[in-house]
């Protein structure tokens, strides 16, 4: 099915988030829309997907005029969405998934559950998809789940399929089975359009790319286009890919962390028995599929977790159950992973969202005075050293992009003397400008002297940033290799695998 937008074009009130938006997707073809984040890529496909409505423009399907009230006419017209974050029921069965929305029924308006289980064991010997229809969701992998997803939108015979980051939450394994997969929907005539922000998938896999800047579309480029040209036309000048980083010359070990384990609210063991030591001057990355127990870990070293057992030693002094603000006052930064819900105050301006963990101390509180004009001149300098975009300081920060927001808490965070600094996500929402701006801040910190954590799902991150990698999958460590180790060895530790059994030569250790 050809698929093509002519002049989309979607406000919201005076921001114009799709300025006049041209797209054609041939039958047969993958094509990815680059971009990013905040330049408009999935307000573009929510239109496609009636979510929202398009100010002007218009959607043909195989060269016909669509209108669409709402996803299920998308859904009629044979678009199908596999969304970031997946949108399957955990405590329902693969086969009620598939039939949620559309659900048949049999004499007596009983649900014909065989009739979805069919389907799904259909649509799955088609593609080699290994999905058990009676499965719950909640017990099968991520890499299963997003399968799901695709059953999903071919049960209802989509033909024109988008992939909203769908690679965000998949190990390198699963995402490269993935890619095979959208190869395989390519070759069987599905229309696909890819969204990301990954320059490495696009390459790989991409018959054609669109680059969307600030809504409007900058250019179409060729999948054996370079990196560094993909990504200036993302940002609109040239950028470095490569991070000028130096070998690390460690220092005595700062931050030690022994026997460590941490039972969540639901009495769940998520952090198993973790020890492991960051030297000063030394970037240690967390890496793994989300949701193994990295958040609690961080919470647990920021005294945000009240059910922790072991010890966390800075400096040859305890941190635990000393409490966030003492752990702070001990000279920790910390980025969390969601900057909207504990790294802002949305209804507080930058300014003030800049002394958040300094605001009852000098230099900008004396005798219980705000000092104002020092604050102003602070968060002057930190919005041009940190290129947060905003009208003026004293703009709220909940007004601004998700990019510009890290950015907020990043120049917090970086502009104080530290100790250990401890980063999740930190690049999570930026542009490659932004991200190459942040990673040469974090290693700056490094070759300061500072010992730095970085947690990140994204194994190029990962591997551009670390010194030593340690790998959790289920609450443990599975082991600690150096920041060269192969992408493909690092992928099967995501997965549970040992370092000695990946084929790494090398493996590191824990201390």
């Amino acid at each position: 099915m050809k698929l093509e937008l002519r002049g989309i074009t979607k406000r919201f009130g005076s921001l114009v988030a799709n300025d006049h938006i041209d797209l054609t997707v041939q039958p047969g073809e993958i094509h990815c829309l680059l971009g990013e984040n905040g330049a408009g890529k999935s307000t573009l496909m929510n239109v496609l997907y009636g979510l929202y409505q398009a100010d002007e423009g218009e959607i043909l399907l195989d060269d016909v005029v669509q209108h669409f009230a709402g996803p299920g006419d998308a859904m009629n017209a044979g678009i199908g969405m596999v969304h970031q974050h997946f949108m399957l029921i955990p405590v329902f069965t693969v086969a009620e998934n598939v039939m949620l929305g559309h659900e048949q029924t049999k004499a007596g308006g009983i649900l014909d559950l065989e009739s979805a289980r069919a389907k799904v064991r259909e649509i799955s010997a088609r593609f080699g998809f290994d999905v058990d229809p009676d499965a719950l969701v909640d017990d099968l992998p991520v890499g299963v789940q997003q399968r799901v997803e695709i059953i999903k939108a071919l049960s209802r015979d989509a033909r024109v399929l988008v992939f909203d980051e769908p690679t965000a939450v998949l190990t390198p394994q699963e995402t490269d089975e993935l890619i095979a997969i959208m190869r395989q929907l390519k070759a069987g005539g599905t229309s696909i359009v890819f969204i990301t922000h990954k320059l490495r998938e696009v390459r790989e896999v991409a018959d054609r790319i669109t680059v969307i800047r600030l809504g409007k579309v900058v250019g179409e480029a060729s999948p054996t286009d370079c990196n560094e040209e993909l990504a200036s036309l993302m940002v609109g000048r040239a950028v470095d890919l490569m991070i000028d980083k130096a070998p690390a010359r460690p220092g005595p070990v700062a931050l030690s962390v022994e026997n460590l384990s941490v039972i969540d609210p639901r009495n769940q063991l998520v952090v198993n028995n973790v020890s492991f030591d960051v030297h000063e001057g030394e970037i240690l990355a967390i890496a793994g599929v989300q949701g193994n127990g990295q958040t609690e870990l961080t919470e647990a070293i920021l005294g945000l977790q009240s059910r922790v057992t072991g010890n966390i030693r800075l400096g040859g002094h305890s941190l635990q159950g000393l409490g966030v603000r003492k752990v702070l006052d001990a000279g920790v930064g910390f980025v969390p992973e969601d900057r909207k819900e504990d790294g802002l105050v949305a209804e507080f301006t930058i300014a003030e969202n800049l002394m958040l963990d300094r605001s009852d101390s000098e230099p900008f509180v004396k005798a219980g005075t705000l000092q104002l004009r020092y604050l102003s001149e602070f968060a002057e300098e930190k919005v041009r050293e940190f290129d947060i975009r905003a009208q003026g300081i004293e703009t709220h920060v909940g007004r601004l992009s998700g990019g510009n927001q890290q950015k907020v808490v990043l120049a917090r965070e970086l502009s104080r003397e530290l100790k250990l600094f401890v980063a999740a996500q930190p690049t999570r929402g930026l542009d490659v400008g932004s991200i190459e701006f942040v990673h040469t801040r974090i290693v700056e910190a490094r070759d300061a002297g500072v010992p730095v954590i970085v947690v990140s799902t994204e194994l190029d991150e990962v591997a551009a940033l670390a010194d030593r990698i340690a790998v959790m999958y289920r609450g443990g460590i599975v082991g600690i290799v150096p920041g060269d180790t192969p992408r493909e060895v690092l992928g099967l530790m995501m997965a549970g695998e040992h370092p000695d059994h990946t084929g790494n030569p090398n493996p590191g250790e824990a201390a």
